[in-house]
Parts: C-alpha cells; structure tokens; sequence
C-alpha cells in the first residue's frame, strides 16, 4: 500500500461513521481506531505511523458529561434526606458500553419509574451498542428504588443502571 492509498483511505474513515478499521494484505497491516486512544498504522517493515482521534471526539465526550454531573449535584442536594431508602435494594448493572434510553422512543413513556413493581424479565430500559437495541431485563421482582440513569446518558460495561428491592 503506498502513501497515497494510505491518505486516501484515512480521509474515508475519517469521514465514515466507523469506529475502527483493520486492514491486512501480504504482511502488510494497518489499523485505524476513532476511539480516544491512539492507534499504530504500519507495515512489519515500514517505520510506523500514529493516528490520533479527530477533533469531532473531542466535542461529543464534554457535551454528554456537564449534563449528569449537573443532575447529580442536583440529585444528591435534594436527597440529603433520602439516601437511605433511595439506596436500598439490589443494583441492576449494564451489560455493555452504549447509551441509555429510559423509553422506546422520545414520545412514548418510560419503562418504568420510580416506585413501580416490575416482573422478572420486564424490560427495564434500553442500551444501544453499535445500532443495536439491547433491552435490560429486570433479573427479578420488585419495586423500582432508584433510577441511576438519566435518558440518553452513555453508559459503561458494570455501570448501576436502576435499583430494585
């Protein structure tokens, strides 16, 4: 691959909504990543090549973390009285790194709220991975203490999603 096809194929996955790319021909490899930490592009034989994030990353990781920390701070003003109960009960955990959505769609209500008794198996929320919907089911019969999450908040692998007792 020379230096050329090279630039080419970086401008495409630059423009791409691919997160990651990986390349592989003749002994010849080359690997492109969109994630926050770096990637080395390079063949076995050539010097290699650091690809860093582009600047849309950058933007889009800020814009999501003012708005839970300014809930939190809110969240944690109002229950000075009620951390006790609101901390009772079993905490559900995501099963995957995406992002949270508390209903099926923005006009349709949520799942479910506070105080609401759930079913082993209801549908406690969704975490979309990669254009994939993945429904969290409730693990067990309760009553809904805590919702941990608010819509739309990325989530990480283990994260608390939701408490029920």
């Amino acid at each position: 691959m020379n230096i050329s096809e090279i630039k080419d194929l970086l401008a495409q996955f630059d423009a791409s909504t691919l997160r990651e790319f990986s390349y592989k021909n003749n002994g010849e490899e080359l690997s492109l990543s969109k994630n926050q930490t770096s990637s080395v592009v390079g063949a076995p034989v050539a010097p290699t090549v650091e690809v860093v994030a582009p600047a849309p990353q950058a933007p889009a990781a800020p814009a999501v973390a003012p708005a839970p920390a300014v809930e939190t701070a809110s969240a944690s003003a109002e229950d000075v009285v009620a951390p006790a109960s609101a901390a009772e009960g079993d905490v559900v955990e995501s099963p995957l790194v995406g992002v949270a959505y508390l209903s099926s769609a923005p006009d349709k209500p949520a799942f479910i709220s506070v105080g609401d008794t759930v079913k082993k198996g209801q549908t406690l929320l969704i975490v979309e991975a990669m254009k994939v919907m993945n429904e969290v089911p409730a693990p067990k019969d309760g009553v809904i203490t805590e919702i941990l999450v608010t819509n739309e908040e990325v989530v990480d692998y283990g994260k608390g999603l939701v408490r029920i007792k």
